[in-house]
């Protein structure tokens, strides 16, 4: 098919296992990630941009394709504080899809968190649920939103998410809170892979349930 996806987050968890299969998909041709230091891997179909986040005129030219991939995101503990965390999670994706539209790549696919809304009392749902509402309003061909429960990471030394994976999945045990079963992100890179090769032009939002179907 000759895809060319745009990449950015390539450095989380999610967006390492994202890369990895853009890389086997022979449907892809050429994979843009843009990230902020040097991630080290070389390969054929692979264009590495190192870049300045605050500074768009410097790269925005750069920023082509079929599709914009969007697994960037950091905690509060790393930002440092809320006004850092939504410039990050905020400020930076909703500016990279604003110039992904206006250099006509057609199709996003976000990922974002559960229970994220505009109207949420806790501070990360209501982040999630802003950048959701505004993207949609750039008015992307295939617009595609995934909100993961609790993610399975590998390899994560976030404290909290690893005694709250193992809490959920005590009670996933004995038929409790199945809903918010742990999601590994290996799942949830093929799911968006799989959404965006299936999908017809449109807007999606896909939750737990759907994107454990979709990443089978």
């Amino acid at each position: 098919m000759n895809k060319h996806a745009s990449l950015i987050g390539a450095t989380g968890s999610t967006g390492k296992e994202l890369l990895e299969l853009l890389l086997k998909d022979e449907e892809f041709t050429r994979v843009d990630v843009f990230v902020r230091r040097d991630i080290n891997l070389n390969h054929k179909k692979l264009n590495t941009h190192i870049i300045d986040f605050e500074k768009p005129e410097q790269w925005k030219h750069l920023v082509k394709g079929d599709v914009l991939f969007s697994c960037l995101g950091t905690t509060l503990k790393v930002a440092g504080s809320k006004k850092k965390q939504w410039k990050v999670d905020y400020d930076y994706q909703y500016k990279f899809a604003q110039i992904a539209k206006e250099n006509n790549i057609s199709s996003y696919v976000l990922v974002s968190a559960a229970y994220g809304s505009t109207d949420s009392k806790f501070f990360y749902s209501r982040m999630k649920g802003q950048l959701e509402e505004d993207v949609k309003a750039l008015n992307f061909k295939k617009l595609i939103i995934l909100k993961p429960s609790v993610l399975l990471r590998k390899d994560t030394d976030r404290t909290a998410e690893v005694l709250f994976v193992k809490t959920i999945s005590l009670f996933n045990k004995i038929g409790l809170l199945k809903s918010n079963k742990p999601l590994p992100t290996s799942v949830l890179a093929k799911a968006m892979i799989s959404c965006f090769g299936s999908l017809k032009d449109g807007e999606y939002c896909f939750e737990a349930k759907s994107i454990w179907e979709k990443g089978r």
